[in-house]
């Protein structure tokens, strides 16, 4: 999560064109709602008895989205690429409700199924900005 978080934080940064403004504000609010997710994750985990991220070294080894650190990428392509991205995240959400569904863990299955619904509604209103008008 926290590669997501990062990506949509450096996308909110470098904003350019006519939506500006819009984007800029959507894009902040995806970050902090996926920023809140990162932390009751790995205060979950603690609760648990599992240990947390440690460094940007270890996010790197783990992390399964990728970077972007292209110079210039136009807006659409930027929601684009996060839409993507959350519709990915959604797949490792369902992954881990099956493993925690397994292990009677139902403090986690609960979690998790809000993620999965704050990830689709993220994915929804990326996508539904780079549609074309009808």
């Amino acid at each position: 999560m926290f590669a997501l978080y990062l990506k949509t934080k450096n996308f909110h940064w470098h904003l350019s064109g006519p939506h500006f403004r819009d984007y800029h504000l959507m894009l902040d609010e995806q970050g902090d709602q996926i920023f809140a997710t990162t932390d009751a994750l790995a205060e979950r985990a603690r609760k648990v008895g599992g240990t947390t991220l440690r460094s940007i070294g270890h996010i790197a080894r783990l992390q399964r989205l990728a970077d972007n650190d292209a110079d210039y990428v136009t807006p659409e392509d930027m929601l684009a690429e996060l839409a993507e991205d959350n519709r990915r995240v959604i797949g490792f959400l369902r992954a881990a409700h099956v493993v925690c569904e397994d292990h009677n863990d139902v403090a986690s299955t609960s979690l998790i199924e809000v993620w999965i619904d704050e990830a689709e509604r993220r994915a929804w209103f990326l996508f539904e900005c780079t549609r074309a008008a009808d």
